[in-house]
């Protein structure tokens, strides 16, 4: 798919159908967000993949707008060192894997993390390094039915 394509379809995908994804996507997603933009070549972030579905429904019931999490293939946690701009950089790596995810024809959905009150609790159960703040969640799935993008403000507007 054509680059400005991708952004102009990336959308959230909360409904999964039960096919799995292929490792290799999984490995191409984790590699772009990898490549992100980072504040002073910092890089300051770990991903964490599971497909384990026993931690994916214990995260799941953890996070109220996620009921979906238990139905996914992977689930990604980008977690943080505590820099000046860990925000900012691992929000770059976030949009590179959902554009990624996109542009390998499967769903995402960003989670947030990092301001929400279960934040340290999924750390532990990801087993990210003490100290590390999770910053986002990324669910991976192929959707179980076609979707599109919400309508955005044209280009004026902004």
């Amino acid at each position: 798919m054509e680059f400005f394509e991708v952004i102009k379809n990336r959308k959230s995908v909360r409904e999964y159908s039960d096919r799995e994804v292929e490792k290799e996507l999984i490995e191409k997603i984790v590699n772009a967000g990898r490549l992100a933009a980072t504040a002073r070549n910092e890089q300051p972030w770990d991903f964490v993949v599971t497909s384990d579905k026993k931690m994916l429904k214990k995260i799941c019931d953890m996070c109220p707008n996620g009921p979906f999490i238990k139905d996914v293939s992977y689930l990604i946690g980008v977690f943080s060192k505590d820099t000046k701009y860990y925000i900012e950089d691992c929000s770059s790596a976030t949009q590179n894997m959902l554009l990624a995810i996109e542009a390998l024809g499967l769903g995402g959905c960003w989670i947030a993390g990092d301001k929400k009150d279960y934040a340290e609790s999924i750390r532990k159960i990801f087993n990210a390094p003490e100290g590390y703040k999770l910053v986002s969640m990324i669910t991976v799935g192929y959707p179980k039915k076609e979707e599109r993008p919400h309508a955005k403000r044209s280009l004026k507007e902004v």
